[in-house]
């Protein structure tokens, strides 16, 4: 294993650090300290470097990224309804962000934080750890909630991200990384690209695209990925019924099985997803092309592992509610598989 790290240059007056964590096969995660970011996860394929994560060679643009591109998310991931929750028969208002609604964890979330970090080497895996204090005079949440955030590659061609949380107070706890994939040749769209869901139900969300509480089977939709099939297909389905996109959360089945696979229909590499959470988010965008992001001409699929969203306002989404003084620890694994 092996790991360097370099000045990635400056955002808003603060020195940004790259850490490039890499293994003997040459699989490659380089990780920012600016959000978090998974900037790549790469492999080596017959000499030629593969990426499997979308992502941006310059540091600028992931400053205020429009798509949360490979970032960090929290205290919470996705949308809370009205910006507002209760915890212990208390009401805390946070600031909303969309519209009426709060989502990613607002304007000072994990998204804004240039983070502390260190580094690891045990052997056969290699790790960055990543570190903030968030204060309820930052984000608006009760608490003062310390995080770590911790990227682990191994040997075995797996990336682990774990995410722990403490805080002083009661608070909410559901973070993510944004995650995008594109495990085609190129990376030029997701036409090639095919995914299976570990879901048998989705949730039906509002025009605000907050959560009902109902859940949909998703059998025989487009929203169906129980087997392989290509967005390009899952997408043609929808449009029948005039969708364009997806931006959907799925419920999955955490445990020793992906909650999502993605692979590239010549059958060179898949990527496995493995989570400890209930939810996954799915979203279609051209996240590194905004000229073509009204053509609705999709180069990057991402998948957000979490607790369903908006868990704090229905029991039966996950409890996000981290009580004071204890620690709490989340889980999701990336596993490139070689063809």
């Amino acid at each position: 294993m092996q790991i360097t790290q370099e000045v990635a240059g400056e955002l808003h007056q603060q020195k940004v650090t790259k850490y490039v964590l890499t293994n003997q096969h040459g699989t490659r995660a380089a990780i920012l300290t600016w959000a978090a970011t998974l900037q790549e996860f790469s492999a080596l394929e017959d000499g030629k470097r593969q990426q499997l994560a979308v992502h941006q060679d310059n540091l600028a643009a992931y400053d205020n990224n429009t798509y949360c591109l490979c970032q960090a998310l929290g205290r919470v991931a996705g949308r809370i309804k009205g910006a507002a929750f209760d915890i212990d028969g208390k009401t805390y208002q946070i600031e909303a962000t969309e519209g009426k609604n709060a989502i990613h964890g607002g304007p000072h979330g994990f998204l804004h934080i240039n983070w502390d970090a260190t580094t690891q080497e045990d052997g056969d895996r290699a790790s960055v750890i990543l570190t903030h204090t968030s204060t309820p005079q930052d984000d608006q949440y009760p608490g003062n909630l310390t995080t770590t955030i911790t990227y682990t590659l191994d040997e075995n061609d797996r990336l682990t991200i774990t995410f722990n949380g403490q805080s002083d107070a009661a608070t909410l706890f559901n973070p993510t990384i944004h995650a995008y994939f594109n495990v085609t040749d190129d990376q030029h769209d997701l036409d090639q690209q095919w995914l299976t869901l570990n879901a048998d139900k989705r949730l039906i969300l509002n025009d605000e695209k907050i959560p009902t509480g109902e859940k949909a089977a998703v059998a025989g939709t487009g929203y169906d990925f129980r087997q392989p099939r290509t967005i390009k297909d899952g997408l043609a389905q929808l449009a029948q019924n005039g969708g364009v996109e997806y931006d959907d959360a799925f419920e999955v089945k955490p445990g020793d099985a992906p909650i999502a696979t993605v692979g590239d229909t010549t059958g060179h590499r898949e990527v496995q997803i493995y989570s400890d959470r209930n939810g996954v988010v799915v979203f279609t965008a051209n996240a590194t092309d905004p000229a073509r992001a009204d053509k609705r001409d999709y180069n990057a699929l991402a998948l957000e592992a979490q607790n369903l969203p908006d868990a704090i306002h229905h029991e039966d989404f996950g409890d996000i509610v981290l009580p004071a003084n204890q620690s709490v620890t989340h889980t999701i694994a990336y596993q490139y598989v070689r063809k």
